[in-house]
C-alpha cells in the first residue's frame, strides 16, 4: 500500500518550558491527552469561532511540531508570536519541506493520524520525503473516509470546527479551559446547533469541478470540494439534505444526480426535519 509525499506541507516547532500550556490555552486540540505516537488535527480560531488556521500537531521531544499547508505557515507563525506575550515558549520554522503519509504495510513508526484512526485505518505522518506514490491515492483515501482539508474542501475563515468534523476526529477538546473562539464552539456543541457537515458524495458519472453547488430543486444545500472521479467530499446542510432524502427529492451537482452519505465512523445521521440536526 502507498507511501505518498505531500510536497506543500511545512513545519513549525514550538518548544520551551511553557510550550504545552501556551498551545493548550490557544488552539482547539486537547494537548494534555495527546499521546506520544499520535498526530491530531487542530485549529486556531477567530474570536467568532471560525477556523483561521488549521494543522496537524504531534509531540516531538519536549516540544511540538505543527504541520500545516505551506501557504499558511508564515501567517500562523506570526499569529502564534502575537499571542506569546511573556510565555516561555520559542517558535522555529523547520528546514523540512513536505510530509509523507503512509498506511497499511508501508505505515512507519511516525505518529498516527487520529482522523484515520477513527475509521480503523493506521496512517502515519513523517516529515520529509520517504515515499513517491501518487497523491491521488491519498486523496481517494481521504474522500472515502470523509477527511476534509482546507483550501480544497473548505475556505479558511468560512467554516466552524463542527462543519469539518473536528468535534469527532480528535481536533476539539471539550474538557479543557478557554481558548480563542471556545465560547462559540462550546455553545454549538451543547445546543446541538451544528447544521453543516462533511459528507461523501457519490455520482452516477464523474463529478463536476470543485466549488460546484449541490442543489435540491433550485435551492443550494452545499458545495462540492475534493473529487476523484465519481466520488467527492462536500460540506452540506444535513437538515436540508435529510429532508430531500426522506422525500425522495434528487440532489444534484450541476446535471449530475448524486447521493450523499455521512462518514460511517462519525456516528452521525441525517435528520428528516429541519429542527432535528444530528450533532
Amino acid at each position: 500500500m502507498p507511501a505518498v509525499f505531500l510536497r506543500d506541507r511545512s513545519f513549525i516547532r514550538v518548544a520551551g518550558a511553557e510550550a504545552e500550556s501556551f498551545l493548550h490555552n490557544l488552539i482547539t486540540t486537547d494537548l494534555v491527552s495527546l499521546g506520544a505516537d499520535e498526530a491530531r488535527p487542530g485549529a486556531l480560531l477567530t474570536p467568532q469561532g471560525k477556523i483561521l488556521f488549521d494543522f496537524m500537531i504531534w509531540r516531538d521531544g519536549s516540544g511540538f511540531l505543527l504541520e500545516t499547508d505551506t501557504a499558511q505557515r508564515d501567517g500562523l507563525l506570526k499569529r502564534l508570536t502575537m499571542y506569546r506575550l511573556r510565555a516561555k515558549v520559542d517558535f522555529g520554522v523547520e528546514d523540512i519541506q513536505g510530509v509523507t503519509v503512509a498506511w497499511a504495510d508501508k505505515a512507519t513508526d511516525g505518529p498516527k493520524d487520529s482522523r484515520f484512526a477513527k475509521a480503523g485505518i493506521t496512517l502515519t505522518r513523517t516529515s520529509g520525503q520517504h515515499g513517491d506514490d501518487a497523491e491521488t491515492l491519498y486523496d481517494a483515501l481521504r474522500i472515502a473516509n470523509g477527511v476534509a482539508v482546507s483550501g480544497r474542501d473548505f475556505a479558511l475563515q468560512d467554516a466552524f470546527p463542527h462543519d469539518v468534523l473536528l468535534d469527532l476526529n480528535g481536533g476539539l477538546g471539550f474538557r479543557k479551559g478557554c481558548y480563542v473562539g471556545q465560547e462559540v464552539v462550546s455553545r454549538m456543541q451543547h445546543r446541538g446547533t451544528a447544521r453543516r457537515r462533511v459528507v461523501i458524495v457519490s455520482g452516477n458519472a464523474d463529478l463536476p469541478a470543485s466549488g460546484t453547488e449541490l442543489t435540491v430543486g433550485s435551492k443550494p444545500v452545499g458545495t462540492l470540494g475534493s473529487t476523484a472521479g465519481s466520488k467527492g467530499l462536500a460540506i452540506v446542510r444535513i437538515d436540508r439534505a435529510g429532508e430531500a432524502m426522506a422525500a425522495g427529492t434528487p440532489i444534484r451537482a450541476d446535471d449530475t444526480d448524486v447521493s450523499v452519505s455521512l462518514p460511517a465512523w462519525s456516528g452521525l445521521s441525517f435528520p428528516s426535519q429541519a429542527d432535528e440536526a444530528s450533532a
